[in-house]
């Protein structure tokens, strides 16, 4: 897994992206979308612990649409 984070540093760098910064954004998306997935999920009176991944997938991908990439 190491090898693969610095490979990924690498290509950040030589694109010119500040890897740090953009591993807290992708972290920091990835918790907002989970946490509307909850919401979802509380909304349909279950928990995300009872859900199959079929379930889990498809809350994912309305939490992709309910927070727009770039949105704040």
């Amino acid at each position: 897994m190491g090898d693969i984070l610095f490979a990924a540093v690498n290509v950040a760098r030589f694109a010119g992206v500040d890897a740090e910064q953009a591993l807290r954004a992708a972290a920091d998306r990835f918790a907002r979308r989970f946490a509307i997935m909850e919401q979802f999920a509380a909304e349909q009176g279950q928990a995300l612990a009872e859900m199959n991944l079929e379930q889990m997938d498809s809350l994912w991908e309305r939490a992709k649409l309910a927070r727009p990439r770039g949105a704040q």
